[in-house]
């Protein structure tokens, strides 16, 4: 496949990356603020997404906002927060029409340009504060966001395990912040915090789009500027492997008015990003639970019908395996036995050259799947940025494509159980 093309240079007080690509239509521009997860500051950076999508000073409101999309040829602007690692990342994201496929139009370009920088650095302020009426709605907003996670019962089992697996570690922190924050914050102290945010996170702008590399570096340079003097906190936290791994893996059981229980159990993989050996993990999640045809799901689901869901996912910066299911209440014990069961082979080496070779062409179709998409190729990229290593995505992919058995058997020793988490019914305990 053919490498893709990434400049990236150190102007105005950011990394500019340079992507050009013609196999895309539109430009996509993203910008994505980096800092470490801080209890004081994420209920904040969970609140700034949805002041920033109300408008900047000049187009103050989301219908104002909408319009001036609009008139650059139906501009798509997104804008939200997320955790990667010990990290939390504001991303803004604007897609707009590549002006060069549109006859007689040359100003489409500097003005999303435009209207990117006023989104950022010029937001809705009344005098050294965010706009009240604005700020109020929106902290309800927020609000109703954080109580919503109680109502979908994955998400809130999901959230639990972190709060039990990671307990006094920045990765435990709620991406969408806490409620009891919020009454005590106000439009003056947000905007006080937004403003050393702009100011000292590590900032990285990606555009990505059919275009000429000295034309766009001239143009983003001249029109998105940050005083390289001002930008101080340019952290070069990566996230370590070693956690707070627990002497033996803890259970922990929470009962609530419901009929599926969820059982999730987090595993540390001592592996990260950064190392050698994350191709091999990649394909040991796929093989346990990563796809429809992983051991978990035909075992656990499949065979014994004793799941409604089963699955695992990577978080590739923290080190951490997350493996989800949802059960009958009365099935807890036999569906974690099977479940550990599936490990367990895992670590014995029992995996065939079929399971590998399907697995690793899955893996494989979905990031080249993912490279045909303008943001997810952005979003691979980024990857090397959080782990402060060059992996490109093709030297991923082949990397990944030559893995073996026996690589993905030494990955599968190193992993190791640390926290079981069972959120169940009120009627009555999980049975032995």
């Amino acid at each position: 496949m053919e490498a893709i093309k990434e400049d990236v240079l150190d102007v105005n007080g950011y990394n500019l990356h340079l992507v050009p690509n013609k196999k895309f239509k539109t430009i996509n521009i993203v910008a994505k603020f980096k800092a470490t997860l801080n209890r004081e500051t994420i209920t904040k950076r969970a609140l700034i997404p949805y002041l920033l999508k109300q408008g900047p000073k000049n187009h103050p409101s989301r219908k104002e906002l909408q319009i001036q999309l609009d008139n650059l040829y139906g501009a798509v602007l997104s804008i939200d927060g997320g955790k990667k690692g010990e990290n939390h990342i504001i991303s803004l994201r604007l897609e707009v029409a590549n002006q060069k496929f549109i006859p007689n139009e040359s100003g489409i370009l500097e003005g999303a340009v435009e209207l990117f920088n006023d989104v950022i650095f010029h937001p809705n302020t009344s005098g050294q504060a965010f706009q009240p009426t604005i700020f109020k709605r929106e902290k309800n907003t927020l609000k109703q966001k954080i109580n919503s996670i109680k109502d979908d019962k994955m998400s809130f089992a999901n959230m639990r395990l972190i709060d039990e697996m990671c307990d006094g570690e920045p990765y435990q922190l709620h991406v969408h912040g806490y409620e009891e924050d919020l009454d005590s914050m106000t439009p003056e102290d947000t905007y006080a915090y937004y403003q050393e945010l702009l100011q000292q996170d590590e900032l990285d702008i990606f555009v990505l789009g059919d275009f000429d590399i000295e034309e766009m570096k001239q143009l983003i340079t001249s029109k998105i500027k940050r005083d390289e003097k001002q930008a101080t906190n340019h952290n070069d936290n990566v996230t370590e492997a070693d956690n707070n791994s627990k002497e033996k893996p803890q259970e922990v059981i929470e009962k609530q008015n419901i009929q599926q229980a969820k059982l999730h159990i987090g595993y540390r993989t001592n592996i990260t990003y950064q190392d050698e050996e994350y191709p091999a993990l990649q394909v040991f999640n796929g093989i346990l639970g990563g796809f429809p045809s992983s051991k978990l799901f035909i075992n656990v689901r499949e065979k014994n019908s004793l799941a409604y869901y089963a699955s695992s996912k990577l978080e590739s910066h923290k080190g951490l395996l997350l493996v989800f299911s949802g059960i009958a209440p009365a099935d807890y014990q036999k569906a974690r036995e099977i479940m550990e069961l599936q490990m367990s082979a895992m670590k014995n080496g029992e995996i065939s050259n079929s399971e590998l070779s399907e697995t690793k062409e899955l893996i494989v179709n979905q990031l080249l799947e993912t490279m045909d998409h303008p943001q997810g190729m952005i979003e691979l990229l980024y990857q090397q940025v959080i782990a402060k290593k060059d992996l490109k995505p093709s030297e991923l992919i082949e990397k990944i494509k030559a893995v073996q058995v026996e690589e993905v058997t030494e990955v599968a020793s190193r992993i190791e159980e640390d926290t079981v988490y069972l959120l169940t019914s009120e009627g009555g305990e999980p049975s032995e």
